[in-house]
């Protein structure tokens, strides 16, 4: 069965997108612990991370580079945080959350729930940092 995210990568359901290349895309957390909370994942449907191939494993992880950083110029933060859980979704994710504290990135603090329209304004800013 697909996950969610692969739903996103076919366009069946709509996703803020703000990179993607031919392995890898970035998509905003619709429900992010902070505004420009966003999600790396490569495109084949791989559950855990460690499982990936170590090619795919480090081409990820320096797509998240240039995603994180683009994170880091649109939105205001000390720096991007890194955390790979993957309990969620059934498809290998790294999430990049903007910290300004390390409560930030605390998963059992209630989420946001932003609009689309704040979604949008913010894929957008994001997506010009690239």
């Amino acid at each position: 069965m697909e996950s969610i995210f692969t739903k996103i990568i076919n366009r069946e359901i709509p996703g803020h997108i703000v990179a993607e290349d031919e392995r890898f895309i970035a998509f905003l957390d619709i429900n992010p612990l902070v505004h420009g909370h966003t999600l790396v994942i490569p495109k084949q449907e791989v559950d855990y991370i460690f499982d990936l191939e170590e090619d795919v494993f480090v081409a990820l992880q320096l797509f998240s580079k240039k995603v994180a950083q683009a994170v880091k110029l649109a939105v205001p933060c000390v720096r991007i945080g890194v955390a790979v859980i993957g309990l969620e979704v059934p498809h290998t994710h790294i999430h990049l959350v903007p910290l300004t504290t390390m409560d930030d990135i605390n998963f059992s603090r209630p989420k946001l729930h932003p609009t689309q329209q704040e979604l949008e304004q913010v894929a957008e800013k994001i997506k010009s940092m690239l």
